[in-house]
């Protein structure tokens, strides 16, 4: 078989400046792996080095860099709020609900036809279950879903007189109202900071952006709570949601794009 020049072991003598013949052996064969790292530094970059970005290291540090965050945030989305269309406190909870597993789009076009037709919690208290589950039927889990929203407006009617209270201690006490469900209704219908929404948005931005290293939803608000400043705890929610929508998707981040790229040292970073 025959092989390239370049693939030869070249041996040659040569005379040195003392009269000496040295055997000299001139290896020009590239190995397998040098041959791959060659072809690997021709390929076009795709993810940004993380070097590009500093990693603060005191607590000084880690608290300028959420306030940019917060910042950036802030010129990027300055009138975020929530996507579910609603008129009163009742109205989101119920839309709140119905978002689980359904995108709010589903949701706004159901609401309106529902609270025309049970415009008052003490409608939807008398509804029975299974006549609701077909009312909202394509929001998905439906029978879970209409007996949350009649167990809610049942105990909304007996305990606090048709109005959704205004702590987070009773929203918890609401059938389908856990701690994020509440913190949507009471942030945004009242204007009340009882905590972060971590929904699946700021799960994923929260950690990419080195905010948290938890999970657990419930850990990662209590992480959140700590680094952001309580008066902004509603609208960051809502911004890092859109974010999450706009850019930074779960699969393929548009960090090219991302205004955040400047702050980010997130191991998945693409441009």
């Amino acid at each position: 078989m025959s092989r390239r020049v370049s693939d030869i072991d070249w041996d040659f003598t040569v005379k040195s400046e003392n009269g000496i013949i040295v055997k000299v052996n001139a290896r020009t064969e590239r190995s397998a792996k040098s041959n791959q790292r060659s072809a690997e530094q021709k390929k076009p970059l795709t993810h940004l080095p993380r070097a590009y970005v500093k990693r603060p290291k005191t607590a000084a540090e880690r608290k300028e860099r959420v306030a940019e965050i917060l910042r950036r945030l802030d010129r990027m989305y300055p009138k975020a709020t929530c996507a579910l269309h609603h008129h009163n406190a009742w109205e989101l909870l119920v839309a709140t609900i119905l978002s689980a597993q359904c995108t709010d789009k589903r949701v706004n076009e159901v609401t309106p036809g529902l609270f025309a037709k049970y415009p008052t919690p003490a409608d939807f208290a008398a509804v029975r279950p299974e006549v609701l589950a077909n009312d909202i039927r394509s929001t998905g889990f439906f029978n879970n879903k209409s007996k949350s929203i009649t167990g809610a407006a049942k105990r909304i009617v007996q305990d606090f007189g048709g109005q959704v209270p205004r702590t987070i201690e009773e929203m918890l006490t609401i059938p389908g109202a856990a701690r994020k469900t509440a913190n949507v209704v009471l942030g945004t219908a009242y204007g009340i900071a009882s905590g972060v929404v971590v929904d699946t948005h700021v799960q994923r931005i929260a950690r990419r952006l080195d905010l948290t290293k938890n999970t657990d939803p419930a850990k990662i608000e209590k992480d959140l709570m700590k680094v952001i400043p309580r008066d902004k705890w509603i609208l960051f929610s809502h911004q890092i949601i859109l974010h999450g929508r706009a850019i930074c998707a779960a699969r393929s981040p548009r960090c090219g794009e991302c205004a955040l790229a400047g702050v980010c040292y997130s191991k998945d970073r693409t441009v």
